[in-house]
């Protein structure tokens, strides 16, 4: 505490502006540089320093210092430095005009290929640092340059690199370049996605976790844009990434599973293609009784529910229920998240419209009738998923087969309740059941 005062009260008088103006003044090899970086570097976390060093134009200073530091302990300070300012948004956007990632990645080039520990150091912090800038819509775009930015061309060559640090640090970055819809297209364009599948491969046997995380989030984001959607699939993105599902690691399988989700958002052509995959469809059922990860359970089922809702095939939803994924749709369709309520009744209400035939027997080995009128009848339940659950209990209702088990659980009468709902969506969608079940009183 004490220290941390006396750091501000150095701050409040005026410090900052000399510590920079001798740094600017004197030689790099000057000793009191190095004093006066060292006593940037105890600075540089306290709010008050990190305004006053914006003030001062520091990323030029810094940048300056850094191309030109003698040794790797004045590379490391400065480094050091460099992370904790880069933690601002202000200094973010002007380290990125000032040519700072430029600088990191020219630095980073010098001394791949090394095996110093102090080199290796700081090649770490430095790509993670330039990992952080991109963080900043700003500093990212300047970063970018439509795709022909330095920082961007380097991270590419990352890649490619035998130093999982940089892999990984690149595949991050391509993450947060992706972020930005117009740059996924650009990236798209420039043939980014094939050196990520690359990356993935080399990864899948014993590789890095870290990578193949990274990697997936960095697919998961170029999928988001619907025309590289269609791309991808064309590209023959989703074959390769299935190579994937041999991963035992929980964290792959959790990124992979929601990488496979985004690219079937919207997009029903790729939830055929992979909602009719034998072998996938096994291995995402192992996934829905993962005892030990419940983001795995739950992304596994979801991705089924995708499969149904974008797809609307009857093959995919004969599929999903050959390989006995009906009962994880319904046993999603309880979860504690709205959402993943919503989704399941959603997919299950498709499903059945389509294919009642493959879809009954689990229904009724899991007594789905009986816990839909327990979520219509739920006092605290959602409105989104009454009304959901209400057009599940619609599709059935079309279906002679389940229309008579409707009527052997009364259903009715939880329709009834709900036809007098405030919500007068809500009762007028229990009513129209009604009507139709036989009773429009």
């Amino acid at each position: 505490m004490l220290i941390a005062f006396q750091q501000d009260q150095l701050v409040q008088s005026g410090v900052v502006p000399r510590l920079v103006s001798i740094i600017r003044q004197y030689p790099e090899n000057d000793p009191l540089v190095n004093v006066c970086l060292l006593a940037l570097c105890n600075l540089a976390d306290m709010d008050s320093a990190r305004e006053a060093l914006a003030e001062q134009g520091v990323a030029e200073v810094l940048t300056f210092q850094l191309k030109r530091a003698p040794d790797a302990e004045r590379r490391h300070v400065i480094l050091e430095i460099l992370g904790a300012l880069g933690e601002s948004d202000t200094l973010k956007l002007q380290f990125a005009e000032s040519g700072v990632p430029e600088a990191l990645s020219e630095m980073i080039r010098s001394l791949q290929g090394g095996s110093d520990p102090h080199d290796l150091c700081s090649i770490k912090i430095a790509s993670n640092l330039i990992v952080s800038l991109l963080l900043g819509d700003e500093s990212m775009q300047k970063c970018f340059g439509e795709g022909s930015g330095v920082v961007y061309q380097d991270v590419l060559s990352w890649l490619q690199s035998s130093n999982t640090q940089l892999q990984l640090s690149g595949a991050l970055a391509i993450a947060n370049f992706a972020r930005n819809d117009s740059n996924c297209v650009k990236m798209l364009d420039l043939g980014v996605v094939p050196h990520i599948l690359t990356l993935l491969e080399q990864h899948v046997d014993e590789g890095d976790v870290s990578v193949q995380h990274a990697g997936l989030s960095a697919l998961r984001n170029l999928a988001i844009p619907a025309t590289n959607k269609v791309r991808m699939l064309e590209d023959g993105v989703t074959e390769r990434i299935k190579s994937l599902l041999r991963s035992d690691m929980p964290p792959v399988q959790f990124k992979l599973l929601g990488t496979l989700r985004m690219m079937v958002d919207g997009h029903e052509e790729a939830a055929l293609v992979l909602g009719r995959d034998a072998v996938l469809l096994t291995r995402v059922m192992e996934w829905c009784e993962a005892k030990d990860h419940a983001g795995v359970r739950g992304e596994s089922s979801r991705l089924l529910a995708a499969l149904i809702r974008h797809s609307r095939s009857a093959e995919v939803v004969h599929a999903v229920a050959k390989a006995d994924g009906v009962r994880h749709l319904i046993s999603m369709a309880t979860s504690e998240h709205v959402i993943m309520q919503n989704e399941a009744l959603v997919s299950l209400a498709i499903a059945s419209a389509i294919d009642i035939e493959s879809m009954k027997e689990a229904f009724r080995d899991s007594e789905l009738l009986t816990m839909l009128k327990e979520m219509l009848e739920d006092p605290v339940g959602a409105i989104e998923v009454k009304f959901s659950a209400l057009g599940l209990i619609c599709s059935l209702a079309n279906s002679s087969v389940m229309k008579e088990e409707l009527h052997s659980v009364n259903m009715k009468e939880s329709l009834s309740k709900l036809a007098e709902h405030s919500n007068s969506k809500l009762a007028s969608q229990a009513i129209s059941i009604l009507a139709s079940l036989g009773d429009s009183s």
